[in-house]
């Protein structure tokens, strides 16, 4: 029972995250699962399964608060469930052994791109209002969708800081499209799982407890994401996921670090990751006024140029 609810809190605290930053509820809760020993494929097949209902309310709350461009989830999310069903028989083809150090790397990286992207470089939006085109979105998708499946998490990671960088497309509107895309990436990910492992290893009352957690978050974080400021979000985040993942290497069969290597290791990312805290904080602070006047600047243009679009049809 404990444990129950220790993953409903981790399922809460991933989806205020992922639901406020577009990304981390896969990273975090994988990373988790495979930190008490479960098998990759079944941790990711468990993780996608959970995400089906989360994403499915975290979306229908970021449509209520009109943070979805229907145009992006679909150019993106249809590409991305095909990645996502590749991802999940790759994954479920390869050996626990072999699996397991090598999903901690993807999510190693994923960590340190999540870092390095918001602290060094926030959110570019000169070109916010431009479009977003189907050849961007469709290979960005499919990418997203098979890291997604074999990390256990990565479409948030992947696909949001790709939009954002790519400033066309408003921080709130890029969280809420993203977020709504991953329920078609959670479906064709849990099928593939299926297919490849049947329900082996899946803990059905551990999907319930991280889906119950992420209900309950989705649409305070669908709120939130007005209000906490991403690149802050994004240095924390990223810092949780490079120190989770390290530990994770360094114990593995592939390095086996003695105690004098991995406590060093540990300290120097926890150095860094406070400075990346730190700087973040206060590059916020110091450009808030400016950040807050360009996306309004920008709602006001596609207000202008578009139907409301929580009133308007899905469309491709």
């Amino acid at each position: 029972m404990r444990k129950l609810i220790l993953l409903a809190l981790v399922g809460l605290g991933a989806q205020l995250v992922d639901g406020s930053l577009g990304m981390a509820y896969g990273v975090t809760s994988t990373t988790l699962l495979l930190a008490i020993g479960t098998n990759p494929a079944a941790a990711s097949a468990t993780v996608h399964l959970a995400e089906i209902g989360t994403t499915l309310v975290s979306g229908a709350a970021h449509w209520r608060f009109g943070n979805v461009d229907w145009k992006v989830v679909w150019k993106i999310g249809i590409p991305g469930a095909i990645g996502a069903f590749a991802g999940a028989t790759f994954l479920s083809s390869l050996s626990t052994e072999t699996a397991a150090p090598l999903m901690s790397l993807i999510l190693l990286a994923l960590g340190l791109y999540i870092l390095i992207r918001f602290t060094a470089v926030g959110l570019p939006k000169g070109n916010l209002g431009k479009p977003l085109r189907k050849r961007f979105l469709s290979p960005l998708g499919v990418v997203a969708g098979f890291v997604d499946s074999t990390g256990g998490g990565g479409w948030g990671p992947v696909g949001t800081p790709a939009i954002l960088a790519s400033g066309r497309l408003e921080p709130r509107k890029t969280i809420g499209s993203i977020d709504t895309s991953e329920f078609l990436v959670a479906v064709a990910a849990s099928i593939g799982f299926i297919v490849g492992i049947g329900s082996e290893g899946v803990n059905f009352a551990w999907v319930v407890a991280l889906l119950l957690g992420g209900i309950i978050a989705a649409p305070i974080a669908a709120w939130l994401v007005r209000h906490i400021p991403p690149r802050v979000l994004g240095s924390a985040v990223g810092g949780i996921i490079i120190l989770t993942n390290t530990r994770t290497l360094l114990r593995s069969d592939w390095i086996d670090a003695p105690d004098s290597v991995r406590y060093p290791v540990y300290a120097v990312i926890y150095v860094v990751w406070a400075a990346a805290l730190a700087y973040s904080v206060r590059r916020y602070l110091a450009n808030r006024e400016e950040e807050r006047r360009i996306i309004a600047e920008a709602e006001a243009a596609a207000t202008a140029a578009e139907p409301d679009q929580k009133t308007a049809a899905p469309a491709i």
